[in-house]
């Protein structure tokens, strides 16, 4: 039986562009708003505010997170890390993801406290202020990312982190405005429970699909029943087995498979227009190719599908 594995290195072209100035400006322009929330927040007795600084310290972590993975992403293979650190993008996401649902976990926990005892006073000039602040802020840097958005993972979390931000800050105006002309002082914690709900919903998608490719899931957008009809239907190609579609990186995807080719192996030109169908057709800018003769009588030990 001959094997031949074979890679277009050719098809590597789909690193996403440098955000680093974006996620700088990011970084700096929410932590200097953090500081606003926090002193405010205390001269306001606002936990509504404190509940979104909370939450904004946890963004810049996230942020700074997704920067430093975005440039490991970018190291070159070595003889240890074979694809390189491209999979720090993923454990990024996911982090990002836990962290933001524990720090939710808290804040929700507090709201409901003070909603269950007596709710104090708030200043509700002050909260309107401050969270108008926070809807230029939060609005200013999820535009930082809006063109990376479809293409990364870390790219999309930072910009739904941000745009659901500036909602948020949206939202704690308006709960001011309503303390300040009603008096209803349990509208600020109802309000924080508010952001978490929010929080918790934005961040579940990104949760679900990072740990998917962290367990080296099928990337959302990717039928791997697609892929393998589209191997089956080649001319010269009698059974298509072992294949495999997981992300390499947030923006990377990788394949492999084994062809059982009777007539035998049809060059390195076969191998190429295959990578590159697979790679515009399905995003799979990673090819590995095994090709099989079935010429022995027996079968792979790799073409039942539970057999990993």
């Amino acid at each position: 039986m001959a094997h031949l594995h074979a890679h277009d290195h050719n098809c590597h072209g789909h690193a996403s562009p440098d955000f680093g100035r974006a996620f700088l400006t990011g970084i700096l322009l929410n932590a200097a708003f953090i500081a606003v929330e926090i002193v405010w927040g205390l001269k306001a007795n606002s936990l509504a505010l404190l509940a979104d600084a909370g939450h904004n310290a946890s963004d810049v972590l996230a942020l700074a997170i997704a920067w430093a993975a975005s440039c490991l992403a970018k190291r070159q293979p070595s003889d240890r890390f074979t694809y390189g650190l491209r999979g720090s993008s993923i454990i990024a996401s996911l982090s990002n993801a836990v962290m933001l649902l524990v720090v939710v976990g808290g804040i929700g926990w507090e709201s409901i406290l003070r909603l269950v005892a007596r709710p104090e006073a708030a200043e509700g000039t002050t909260i309107m202020a401050v969270a108008g602040i926070g809807v230029l802020v939060n609005g200013i840097t999820a535009l930082l990312f809006m063109s990376g958005r479809k293409h990364d993972l870390n790219i999309r979390g930072a910009y739904l982190h941000m745009l659901g931000d500036a909602g948020i800050s949206l939202g704690v105006v308006l709960s001011g405005a309503v303390i300040l002309k009603t008096g209803w002082l349990w509208l600020d914690p109802l309000a924080s429970l508010v952001i978490s709900a929010l929080i918790i919903l934005g961040t579940w998608g990104l949760l679900k699909e990072s740990l998917g490719l962290a367990l080296q899931a099928v990337p959302a957008g990717i039928d791997p029943a697609a892929v393998k009809n589209y191997l089956k239907n080649i001319s010269g190609v009698s059974e298509v087995h072992d294949l495999h579609v997981w992300a390499m990186s947030t923006t990377e995807v990788a394949s492999s498979v084994h062809l059982v080719m009777a007539q035998g192996h049809p060059g390195d030109d076969f191998i190429r227009n295959i990578a590159h169908q697979l790679e515009h057709d399905f995003k799979i800018n990673h090819t590995t190719i095994q090709i099989e003769l079935g010429d022995t009588g027996g079968e792979c030990p790799l073409a039942p599908d539970h057999v990993v």
